[in-house]
């Protein structure tokens, strides 16, 4: 009788630890659709030089990072990226950005994401106009109390082909 007990009370202790979590499963492509939004956020958002907007799409912490096309450029934290894109802003105008071979991935809990996309980045620097053509850009984004927010992002120049 001690035996069957004992053995009762494993298989339900067993049973118990074995079982799923009842979660509402995640509509992956309803959080890509989502990330690709944010990701258009940015792009209007540069091109209109409009900082609040940019500040829609960045977490606000001291932690994301921001790796630029210069060697050394490499930006730490909200203020910081605030502060160079003022400063970016300031001195170019007329910006045009456009998006090609955009691919999104989102984990399967729906609370990160990366991306990759090639961008053409045209604008006006001190009357001059320049133009960067196939700009690889690559993120992180993280979905913060059901919010998107870019956490980590990487824009580099391709090199000469030889």
């Amino acid at each position: 009788m001690k035996r069957t007990l004992y053995v009762i009370i494993l298989l339900f202790a067993f049973s118990s630890c074995n079982q799923t979590s009842k979660t509402t499963p995640v509509d992956i492509h309803a959080e890509k659709e989502q990330v690709k939004l944010v990701l258009e956020k940015y792009v209007i958002a540069n091109e209109k030089e409009d900082l609040q907007l940019v500040k829609e799409i960045w977490a606000p912490s001291p932690d994301i990072v921001v790796f630029g096309t210069n060697s050394d450029e490499k930006i730490v934290g909200w203020d910081a990226i605030q502060e160079a894109l003022d400063k970016q802003y300031r001195s170019v105008e007329e910006t045009y950005i456009s998006v090609r071979d955009q691919v999104i991935q989102v984990d399967p809990t729906g609370s990160v994401a990366w991306f990759s996309e090639i961008m053409n980045y045209s604008y006006i620097y001190q009357g001059e106009a320049l133009n960067f053509e196939g700009l690889r850009f690559t993120g992180v984004l993280q979905k913060i109390d059901g919010t998107w927010y870019i956490v980590q992002s990487h824009i580099s120049i391709p090199g000469n082909p030889n």
